[in-house]
């Protein structure tokens, strides 16, 4: 959990300028809306305002098949504690299979190209196939989590997908998330409280030594400016924004 301090006033103020942004955005597109949900402590707390305020905007996750157990759980608790469903996308079965039987079962670790299509397969694909039919899209992203996220908009274009994407928390400090979390009694992953700050697919995060960067148990192997897995590598994102 992080111990950085509030970064736009108090937690309660950010709380009332998100919900605000997704009245308006809700407003703005009527039933051409979705939230995707990484299910991390930030999508999390945007779940929660969601579900409080009562908007319409349905939530959806990407099942890459390598997830964790415990965000499967998390999945089922949160689904309980709001009485709401998360809608599941799954990659292509056929896409994984060929893809596994050329390259292997952790093509990943062999190059960042093989990461890269992996990560396309499990999860850009299905997130592509969600989006076809929206006009904006939300999501969890905020400023501090790494270096590719610094210059990170609430209101920015989705350049490669062609729409909207919204990032309510993208002023918010690692603090302002928990301390919400908290307060609200926010269903939350118990591997946050393992050390791990930032949670995708099990092969390919780890716990982090506290104070470390969020973002340096993904992908670890790799350099910090290339941990994006392609959800949100873009104008933008990149050097400007899950899992």
């Amino acid at each position: 959990m992080s111990s950085a301090g509030s970064r736009g006033g108090s937690v309660a103020d950010l709380a009332r300028g998100a919900t605000e942004l997704l009245r308006r955005v809700a407003g703005d597109h009527v039933g051409r809306i979705a939230f995707a949900t990484s299910l991390g402590a930030e999508d999390q707390v945007i779940t929660d305002l969601i579900a409080r305020t009562g908007l319409d905007i349905p939530l959806f996750t990407l099942d890459t098949g390598r997830l964790f157990p415990e965000t499967y759980d998390l999945i089922d608790r949160t689904e309980s504690h709001y009485g709401i469903r998360v809608r599941t996308l799954v990659p292509d079965a056929a896409s994984v299979e060929s893809m596994v039987a050329q390259d292997g079962v952790n093509l990943f670790l062999r190059s960042r190209d093989l990461r890269l299509r992996c990560c396309e397969v499990r999860k850009v694909v299905p997130l592509r196939r969600a989006l076809t039919s929206l006009d904006a899209w939300i999501c969890g992203l905020r400023q501090e989590q790494s270096v590719t996220r610094a210059n990170l908009e609430e209101v920015g274009f989705d350049e490669v997908n062609g729409l909207a994407r919204i990032a309510p928390l993208a002023r918010w400090s690692g603090a302002d998330v928990w301390t919400y979390i908290r307060e609200r009694e926010v269903p939350y992953n118990s591997l946050h409280d393992r050390g791990f700050p930032s949670i995708g697919c099990a092969p390919c995060t780890r716990a982090v030594v506290p104070g470390d960067d969020p973002r340096s148990g993904r992908w670890w192997w790799e350099l910090p400016e290339q941990r994006e897995c392609g959800l949100h590598s873009q104008a933008g994102a990149e050097g400007g924004a899950s899992r």
